[in-house]
């Protein structure tokens, strides 16, 4: 059920939310927290001094800031302005930081003082920049994020009410090559919150969210700000995913949600076998006593989405901690999620789920353009109130992407009887090897079953005769690691032509923050087998 009242421009809910429960804590960091009720103060005096620097309704304003309380307050002001928000990671490097700020036109360029003097070094490859704040300058600096948000501007925020107008720029994670800029609305956000956070994961104002996301990307953005924000939850923002952290984190008791992608949950479950977590946890429950959760007492759900969640990690995590880890499907060009499970009987593990109410999805030729039957690989389309207006600045790559209403994802996927989907791979990543196609999520999923393998990805490399041939990419579990006793397993788990035609071993798999393997960067990373 859409919980439609969620749907409200940003400065409506920050005063909603400010009347209701201004002492409770919305959003806190290792270095401190805000509550609603100063929230929505400090992001009216910031957007207000944003508009005395000349930001106007739809200019770009960059935030290029680790994880941080200062990240959602200069999110939040810059939409207050009027704004549009382009987040960038603090991690980028200064050749992707210069063409996301030049080809989105960026005015002002909220950062770190670490981060200042490579900015200042990009003005010549970014000419609209025209200023900087400075999130940990002194307070005496006139760039002090810090001090403009305690100091009363001179005019009140625009606080402008179309949900409609482009307010993000989110650039694409780049899997397949230079990042594109998608252009989305607080509607489309919001209404991921309103149709799938809120009504299918329950997330409301009684949670407690750990989210170690990173905050540039649209999930985290959707997820970790946005729905926090919607619903008066509080969150507690890891500034980088660390195992040990979270772990230590979740057993304090405190969170009741905790949203991740699929490697960070393989990564929990590899340090709990480690401690000896998740084999007291299976002691317990063999003796009846499963309701006192010994792992991580108050955490009622995880969230997995970002990437494919195998369906073999999703049953171990449950079975291990028993709790739930709902997995979906989201883009980008989708405001995030097109798909979610709930947590019921009917969950197809493996699956991400069900189409969002609302969501309007087809399974279809890529070639033909015809719907195909249940059970079927093709391209996923989408049609909804969470799809893209469109690429900023690209309207022949737009059209391409949106054609008669529909987004084509350029995701392989089927779906069953029931309507639960289950995504096979993506289309520009497909294998074909002399015709036959060859989808690299399922080799990985199959390879993950094996003991040596810590992590793995899998990538099409050039072959004289077959065309292509799938090359996997493997980081082991430690040195003992046996290649051939690999490609054994493979064979016993896959079709004779989907086993890798050479493994290499690297030293970690190149991820996007949302945890989807960089293919074209693979072959970069790879060491001689020992």
């Amino acid at each position: 059920m859409l919980k439609a009242d969620l749907i409200a421009p940003v400065p409506e809910l920050l005063r909603r939310h400010a009347a209701e429960r201004g002492a409770k804590i919305a959003f806190r960091d290792a270095q401190g927290g805000v509550t609603y009720g100063a929230l929505e103060r400090r992001t009216a005096h910031l957007a207000g001094h944003l508009a005395g620097l000349g930001v106007g309704p739809g200019d770009r304003v960059a935030i290029l800031l680790p994880n941080s309380v200062a990240w959602v307050e200069a999110c939040l002001a810059i939409v207050r302005a009027g704004g549009v928000v382009v987040p960038i990671s603090a991690e980028a490097a200064p050749g992707e930081v210069a063409h996301r700020l030049s080809d989105s036109g960026c005015r002002i360029v909220i950062t770190t003082t670490g981060l200042a003097e490579m900015v200042e070094g990009l003005r010549g490859q970014a000419p609209s920049v025209a200023g900087l704040l400075l999130a940990d300058a002194p307070a005496g600096d006139r760039r002090s994020l810090e001090a403009l948000a305690r100091m009363q501007p001179s005019a009140p925020p625009r606080d402008l009410t179309d949900l409609d107008a482009a307010s993000f720029i989110i650039y694409t994670s780049g899997t397949t090559g230079r990042a594109k800029g998608v252009l989305l609305t607080c509607r489309s956000m919001l209404w991921v919150t309103a149709a799938c956070w809120s009504p299918i994961v329950g997330l409301s104002t009684d949670d407690t969210v750990l989210s170690p996301l990173p905050l540039f990307h649209s999930y985290a953005l959707n997820f970790s700000v946005l729905s926090i924000l919607a619903v008066g939850a509080s969150e507690y923002i890891r500034e980088k995913y660390s195992t040990r952290e979270v772990l230590r984190l979740l057993e304090t008791g405190e969170f009741t949600v905790f949203p991740g992608v699929p490697t960070m949950f393989h990564y929990l479950m590899e340090a709990a076998h480690a401690q000896g977590q998740v084999q007291r946890q299976r002691q317990r429950q063999r003796q009846g006593q499963a309701e006192q959760r010994g792992a991580f007492p108050g955490l009622r759900v995880c969230v997995s989405a970002g990437a494919i969640m195998p369906a073999t990690l999703n049953a171990a995590f449950e079975g291990a901690f028993d709790v739930p880890l709902l997995d979906g499907y989201g883009i980008t060009e989708t405001s995030t999620m097109v798909t979610m499970n709930a947590a019921s009987s009917s969950r197809v593990m493996g699956s991400c789920g069900l189409p969002l109410p609302g969501v309007a999805l087809r399974i279809v030729d890529p070639l033909s353009g015809r719907d195909l039957d249940a059970g079927t690989e093709g391209e996923l389309i989408v049609r909804g109130p969470n799809v893209m207006l469109g690429y900023h600045n690209k309207p022949e790559e737009t059209a391409k992407a949106l054609r008669d209403g529909w987004y084509h994802t350029g995701d392989l996927a089927r779906a069953d009887r029931n309507g639960f989907v289950t995504i096979t791979g993506r289309l520009k990543e497909l294998i074909i090897r002399g015709g036959q196609n060859i989808a690299p999520a399922e080799i990985e999923e199959a390879v993950l079953l094996f003991a040596g393998v810590l992590d793995c990805a899998v990538a099409g490399v050039p072959h004289p005769q077959l065309g292509e041939v799938p090359a996997l990419y493997v980081v082991p579990r430690d040195g003992s690691f046996d290649a051939e006793l690999l490609l054994e397993h493979c064979r016993h788990h896959l079709s004779a032509y989907k086993v890798p035609h050479v493994v290499h071993r690297v030293d970690e798999i190149p991820r996007t923050g949302s945890g989807k393997i960089i293919r074209f960067r693979l072959k970069e990373m790879v060491q001689p087998l020992p």
